[in-house]
């Protein structure tokens, strides 16, 4: 079945506890806030400082990568909702095809039967005397 977004999310953190992927440099970035935020320190702030936009990096990537492979699986499914249909309309045509076929050796059987008959009809002809004899 279909999952909305807020039931994956939910599944994920419940699996991920702490977090692994992107649950987990969220959560370091809001550790490293609130550190930034108590810093003491000019030198300390600036390093927490450093350490936020380092995150913050890191979770743009991760979100563009995220993105990229979301737009490569949307193209995908389109590929193969074309091919889907690609293949419909070859076993339509072949249907089409085969029923022709059907008629074409109906026909083929009718003539030949047709021909049969005359080829009888023409030895029981043979068999006797034409017309200029019968007259004789």
């Amino acid at each position: 079945g279909s999952f909305s977004s807020d039931e994956v999310i939910r599944k994920r953190l419940l699996i991920d506890g702490d977090g692994a992927g992107d649950d987990r440099r969220i959560n370091l970035l809001v550790k490293s806030f609130i550190k930034w935020c108590n810093s003491g320190s000019q030198e300390e702030g600036y390093s927490q400082y450093q350490r936020m936009l380092s995150t913050l990096s890191q979770c743009e990537f991760s979100m563009g990568k995220t993105l990229l492979v979301y737009d490569m699986n949307l193209r995908e499914m389109e590929n193969y909702e074309k091919i889907y249909k690609d293949i419909e309309n070859s076993i339509t045509a072949a249907h089409e095809k085969i029923s022709e076929c059907k008629k074409q050796i109906l026909q083929a059987k009718r003539i030949r039967k047709n021909r049969q008959e005359y080829d009888a009809l023409a030895k029981v002809i043979q068999h006797h005397p034409d017309r200029h004899e019968t007259l004789k």
